[in-house]
């Protein structure tokens, strides 16, 4: 813990881009061992970095005082004197004067350009008061031409108590301008009357697969879409430009890099009822753009909707999966469940505040296996979200049968959040050697409501696991999830070492707290 304070309470920490080269992250598909590069000689340093406390994320030696490096590559880290061959007459020195520097972090869940145009939107983050909710939708109504459409996001009704914003908020102050609100884990949403009415959402319309209308006790819609029920009104939205959204991606990277991420794991514009085209058309148009015109600041890792495998297969079969030095095909995203927050996560057991309701299963089961069969077997990685517990066993069971089916390889199959885990799943990861991409900063807006909506012993028994995944050796990927939580590095390394809620004063689950090296390497392994 003290470690982690110094970390915190130097006066500069000090995040090298350069150190968070993909060679760092054996995850990574184009890793090489720092052991390699401790032997890697010949060259002369153009930049030689001094009297710090450098981290490396090398359990043979955590710590060293310096670095050298040159064209933005490392040549060797070690003691000061061990590098002294490396010295040439051009080589600029650095003096870090003691101060820590870690690799730069590497963000393994990340909507990029979502947050990127979530920062020119209506911001609801931490919006605690109904009349905040409503007064901040007034005044940028006020400032829109009639017909166009107002746009936002971020809100947590748990934040003012737990009840649920209805279009009646709204109505009177949106009568010209078409409303969506998408709640902060992006599972929920919230419309205007004008927007239901374009979207032709009334009485009489039927929940989708995977989804539901909020209705009133009369069966009206109260404007609230769950899931799949959002694709009823996101295809009335008029598509983001794509000037907009390149726009997103540079605003999106400078926030990043300003926190000390320098790669991240991309998810997409894929939320539940989004389309799967606007992944690719994001790829096409936004990150070839900003490679081929040089304006990539972060390296980037990308996930495609798994209905789209056949074309993610074609395309690393004619291109690779490295398309540049910024650029990486990853993988495969597709969901089990929704989330905590809009009682859609799928449980074992109902919720505690919805007594008939166990959550919602995304994806028919059938399909979901079918695709990552033919994914797995193709070569290509699968990241699946779940949250509830039934959700999680079901992600696992379908991974087990898959690889008995497709046989051994190294697959590293992921599940994104794993926040909700039933007795003996945590174990179940590390044998079956899946990854779990997890969140830390999520557990301090789910505390509270998990305690809430599933009780406290259900809450305490199976909520954001760490450190008994850790046990089973499992790989943690940390993130942050961003835009549902902000891109935080520091503050997420904190949250999974502490683990206290807001307004908290001793640690949620306190047993499941992990180690500043642990965390550390969750960030840069």
């Amino acid at each position: 813990m003290n470690n982690f304070m110094l970390l915190l309470s130097a006066a500069v920490v000090v995040l090298l881009a350069v150190v968070s080269s993909p060679f760092l992250n054996k995850f990574h598909p184009y890793s090489l061992s720092l052991t390699k590069f401790w032997l890697r000689g010949g060259e002369v340093a153009d930049l030689l970095v001094t009297n710090g406390t450098i981290y490396t994320s090398d359990a043979a030696f955590l710590f060293v005082d310096s670095m050298a490096i040159r064209g933005g590559r490392i040549l060797r880290v070690g003691n000061y004197s061990s590098l002294q061959d490396l010295v040439g007459s051009e080589t600029k020195m650095v003096n870090l004067q003691k101060k820590i520097a870690v690799p730069g972090f590497i963000d393994s869940h990340v909507h990029l350009i979502s947050g990127g145009l979530q920062m020119a939107r209506v911001e609801l983050h931490g919006v605690s008061q109904k009349d905040h909710f409503v007064n901040k939708v007034k005044e940028a109504a006020s400032n829109m031409q009639p017909g166009s459409w107002l746009l936002g996001g971020g809100w947590n009704n748990d934040l003012w108590g737990g009840e649920l914003p209805m279009a009646s908020w709204i109505n009177d102050i949106t009568p010209e301008n078409p409303v969506w609100l998408s709640r902060m884990d992006g599972h929920m949403g919230l419309a205007n009357s004008l927007a239901l009415k374009l979207a032709e959402i009334s009485n009489n319309t039927l929940d989708p697969d995977g989804g539901v209308v909020v209705r009133n006790s009369v069966g009206e819609p109260t404007g609230l879409l769950i899931d799949s029920a959002m694709k009823l009104v996101l295809p009335c939205i008029p598509e983001v430009s794509v000037e907009e959204r390149r726009e997103a991606l540079l605003r999106a990277s400078k926030h990043a890099l300003m926190r000390g991420v320098t790669t991240i794991v991309d998810f997409g514009r894929y939320f539940p009822g989004a389309s799967p085209e606007l992944s690719w058309e994001d790829l096409s148009d936004v990150y070839r753009w900003a490679d081929l015109s040089e304006k990539m600041k972060i390296r980037v890792c990308l996930y495609f909707p798994m209905e789209t495998w056949t074309r993610l297969h074609e395309l690393i079969n004619r291109a690779g999966r490295k398309l540049s030095q910024w650029i990486y095909l990853g993988g495969l995203k597709s969901y089990a469940d929704g989330s905590l927050g809009s009682n859609s996560a799928l449980f074992h057991e109902p919720y505690a505040d919805e007594p008939l309701n166990h959550g919602l299963q995304l994806a028919d089961a059938e399909k979901l296996y079918n695709m990552t069969l033919s994914s797995d077997k193709s070569g290509l990685q699968v990241a699946i979200h779940a949250i509830g517990d039934r959700a999680n066993d079901l992600i696992l069971d379908l991974y087990k049968s898959v690889a008995s089916k497709n046989g051994m390889r190294d697959r590293r199959f992921r599940i994104e959040h794993a926040q909700h885990l039933s007795p003996g799943a945590a174990a179940r990861f590390g044998e079956q050697e899946v990854v779990a991409s997890v969140q830390p900063d999520h557990l301090l807006d789910d505390a509270n409501s998990a305690i809430k909506k599933l009780g406290d012993k259900r809450a305490q028994r199976g909520s954001y696991l760490f450190n008994s995944l850790l046990a089973g050796n499992v790989q943690l990927a940390l993130g942050s999830d961003w835009p549902v939580a902000d891109i935080n590095p520091l503050r997420s390394i904190k949250t999974a070492m502490r683990r206290v809620p807001p307004g908290w004063e001793n640690a949620w689950i306190p047993s499941e707290c992990i180690s500043l090296s642990d965390a550390l390497n969750g960030y840069a392994p």
